[in-house]
């Protein structure tokens, strides 16, 4: 069997990788169970992810646990994934701590039950001294509201003559966005054979690869990384350049 993580270019790690975690509901189902049962066994895929992505040297993972458009979902399910979310933060500070990787959260935050937002703040607190990885949770979160946010608070401070409509540019929106204090992430993974964005990080993505695996989420394992970093390592990156250019720029 061929060692995965020995075929990866140590020196062309992305810097920071995405995921959107999909399929849990699913694999609850193809086991007949209730679809809150993926949502616990998908613990163990987050704590590879972010592992795999610490011993490889990426700097930022950002995952995408729960969007805006979740709340709609079924109550009961709802609940159990707050709870769910409390219990696990709970209980991975200790790694956190050990294997120096500091939490972040994005989204809107205050719409989550008051519970959640102090466990939230005490793992993030009880992290923000770490050097590591930074693990960045998107909670209640969309691409469209934050796009959204940024320019109110954009046109605000034009009301307020602290920035003109002139200045405006890219990286004045990038500032406004949540995930202002992070770079634009180089690789996406979405999990469960979707084709799709789903309202994750809009903005940021823009020229980011996109790596689609069949594999659902509680299934993800060290090797189902192994295997996106490995792709993303084949392709050539050219920023709406030519090849030729970038072979200039080699020189």
């Amino acid at each position: 069997m061929t060692d995965l993580k020995s075929l990866i270019d140590k020196n062309k790690i992305p810097n920071h990788i995405a995921i959107i975690m999909d399929g849990n509901g699913r694999w609850a189902q193809k086991r007949g169970s209730f679809r809150l049962v993926g949502h616990q066994n998908a613990i163990t895929s987050v704590r590879d992810a972010t592992e795999s992505c610490a011993e490889l040297g990426a700097k930022y993972l950002t995952l995408y646990a729960f969007s805006t458009e979740n709340w709609s979902r079924p109550k009961e399910e709802v609940t159990g994934l707050m709870e769910l979310l409390v219990a696990t933060i709970q209980g991975e500070i200790p790694t956190l701590k050990k294997n120096n990787v500091q939490l972040q959260v994005i989204g809107d935050i205050e719409s989550l039950p008051e519970h959640c937002q102090q466990s939230l703040a005490k793992g993030i607190e009880e992290t923000s001294c770490n050097t590591g990885l930074v693990l960045t949770l998107a909670l209640s979160y969309s691409g469209r509201w934050d796009i959204t946010r940024a320019t109110q608070k954009i046109a605000q401070a034009v009301t307020e003559g602290k920035l003109l409509a002139s200045q405006i540019n890219e990286s004045t929106v990038k500032e406004f966005l949540s995930t202002a204090s992070i770079p634009d992430p180089e690789l996406m993974i979405r999990t469960s054979g979707e084709f799709r964005l789903s309202n994750f990080l809009l903005w940021e993505l823009a020229y980011a690869e996109l790596y689609v695996t069949e594999t659902l989420w509680p299934d993800f394992k060290k090797e189902d990384l192994y295997k996106a970093v490995i792709d993303y390592q084949k392709r050539e990156r050219r920023f709406g350049k030519t090849s030729e250019q970038l072979n200039e720029q080699m020189i």
